[in-house]
């Protein structure tokens, strides 16, 4: 059954078809209503423990591909589970949540990879607007689902703090050029990955009380992501690995070892920083050397697991 869009009030979203199918791959079914549980929707086979248990795909892409086709597309010819009007995937962001009645949904990704020559619409058109447009999400509430209701978009800010350590730059004798370094570069890697992004940078002195309180105060505001620059050699006032190591729950050790190992080899050096990563509470913290090459560096092979370690943190990621 499919809910008229006459219905659908300026500036809502509506659940236009919910779409079942019982194996992976073929076009879903539409149906009057079901339940969404904890594992998806009810009797698809895409319901199961992992991240893709509920799809959504809005009208307005299928809707376009249809004019190009020049032939109507029925709901579920996609594959998704909830066919929305009024939703715009580049609104979207990882982390983000969906909801509607009691049922809550948290978005994990953003498009996927396409069937290809399985898939009927992309044999005849060329393209697939799930790849772009799909949103895939897990269950966080579960309840009735049924065409007509509104949906509601709640978008997560994913919040990070960069801290400089350097009694010099706190002092004014020189400039801080890795923390803008390393902020710019992690604002650039979460919007590429579809993060709604907020980071933001302080500067304080080599001193351990500091940062203790620092990553504290972080750790309390449920930040998503601490990143430190300097304090990370053998120097007298290099503290910040003692300091995070004492205030994570738990320790990450293999980033730091495979960052060194790769490094080390060009740059002896960098065989003499002590970073560490860990998580304290829910927020990942990372501690980098303070020059900006090191920063670029080892902001290279982070961002590589960043994505996975943030889901990971969730509960997700398996």
């Amino acid at each position: 059954m499919q809910a008229s869009l006459d219905t659908q009030r300026e500036g809502t979203m509506q659940i236009v078809s919910v779409n079942i199918s019982g194996e992976k791959g073929t076009v879903k079914r539409s149906v009057p209503e079901t339940v969404i549980d904890a594992l998806g929707l009810a009797g698809d086979a895409h319901a199961g423990d992992w991240m893709r248990q509920v799809s959504l795909l809005g009208t307005e892409a299928v809707g376009r591909l249809s004019a190009e086709i020049l032939r109507p597309i029925g709901p579920g010819a996609f594959g998704e589970n909830l066919t929305v009007a009024g939703l715009d995937a580049a609104s979207v962001g990882i982390l983000d949540r969906f909801r509607t009645g009691t049922v809550e949904l948290e978005v994990t990704q953003i498009g996927k990879e396409c069937h290809g020559d399985g898939c009927a619409i992309f044999r005849e058109s060329g393209r697939c607007v799930m790849p772009v447009e799909g949103i895939f999400c897990r269950v966080l509430a579960g309840g009735l689902v049924k065409p007509g209701d509104a949906l509601e978009h709640a978008p997560h800010l994913l919040r990070a703090r960069v801290i400089t350590l350097s009694d010099r730059a706190y002092a004014g004798v020189y400039e801080d050029r890795s923390g803008p370094r390393l902020a710019t570069l992690l604002t650039e890697f979460l919007a590429s990955r579809r993060f709604h992004e907020s980071v933001e940078r302080i500067l304080l002195p080599d001193d351990p009380i500091s940062l203790r309180v620092a990553l504290e105060a972080a750790r309390t505001e449920r930040l998503d992501l601490v990143f430190t620059t300097g304090g990370t050699g053998i120097g007298p006032r290099d503290h910040a690995p003692e300091v995070v190591a004492a205030v994570c729950s738990r320790l990450i050790p293999g980033i730091m070892e495979s960052i060194r190992a790769r490094h080390g080899v060009e740059h002896p050096a960098a065989l003499l920083s002590r970073a560490v990563a860990g998580v304290a509470g829910t927020t990942l913290v990372f501690t980098l050397p303070g020059s900006v090459r090191a920063v670029e560096e080892y902001a290279d092979e982070i961002f590589r697991v960043l994505e996975h370690a943030i889901l990971m943190v969730r509960g997700m990621g398996h």
